[in-house]
């Protein structure tokens, strides 16, 4: 099939392919060690573009189901089993980024004693992806942006924090609300997007766990802005739905002939 087909690929394209290639792994038909069709081959398994396929194995990469091996190929791995998967149903978006805000403030202040010069590599590559989704794509790569947090987490050489962070971007994927809230964060200013993530980066460049945590923390102040401002415009707009049933019911016109 054409790589034509989605060269400007949805936000939630790859996510459905995410879905499909974790029921193939589940299923056995990519066990656990074996590596993954080529690129291309995958494409037009499931009639997307490469560009679609490329983002589904960073997302993949960043669940820790499949490891990217430069020069060899995508090889699948087992899945975590140590911490049950979060409840996500109750689950609150304030919650969920106040839980963000301190564990992954945390993880970055750790991270930056601790990273490997091999995964600031990565973290710069993975700072790169974004870079080129802004600029060539038009698009939002929240694929790039987990696979970004994900290396972080695992610089802590902390499981529990890994495992924890992995579980947040999960339960975050599930939750409309703050999915969609994160999204308009990336679309209403991407440079700024990019900047923070940089600013992420140099922290543990310079290995500065003060300067980590405090732009791991200003990084999600945005998006808790953002949700904040969403809750209000829901409240102004049940109010109004409200008032207007109101009026219907007790209009003058209807009390009179």
């Amino acid at each position: 099939m054409s790589d034509r087909i989605d060269a400007r690929p949805s936000k939630r394209l790859y996510l459905g392919v995410v879905d499909r290639m974790l029921n193939l792994i589940s299923s056995g038909d990519y066990p656990i060690g074996s590596r993954l069709p080529p690129e291309r081959e995958l494409a037009e398994l499931f009639g997307v573009s490469r560009p679609t396929i490329r983002e589904a194995v960073i997302a993949l990469e960043a669940k820790g189901r499949v490891k990217v091996k430069t020069g060899s190929g995508v090889y699948v791995l087992a899945k975590d089993e140590e911490i049950d998967a979060l409840n996500h149903d109750g689950v609150s978006p304030f919650e969920l980024i106040e839980a963000r805000v301190f564990i992954e403030g945390e993880s970055a202040a750790r991270a930056a004693v601790l990273i490997t010069q091999e995964q600031l590599v990565a973290l710069k590559a993975a700072l790169d992806e974004m870079a080129m989704d802004t600029v060539e794509n038009g698009t939002i790569s929240s694929a790039a942006d987990r696979k970004f947090h994900a290396i972080i987490s695992e610089a802590t050489n902390n499981r529990v924090f890994s495992l924890l962070i992995r579980q947040l971007w999960d339960v975050q994927e599930k939750l409309d609300n703050i999915r969609t809230a994160h999204q308009a964060v990336c679309m209403q200013d991407t440079k700024r997007r990019l900047a923070e993530h940089t600013a992420i980066y140099d922290a543990l460049l310079n290995r500065d766990p003060s300067a980590a945590r405090s732009a791991m923390r200003s990084h999600f102040s945005r998006t808790l802005t953002a949700l904040h401002e969403t809750a209000e415009e829901e409240a102004v707009m049940e109010v109004r739905r409200k008032v207007s049933k109101m009026r219907e019911r007790f209009s003058f016109e209807g009390m009179v002939d």
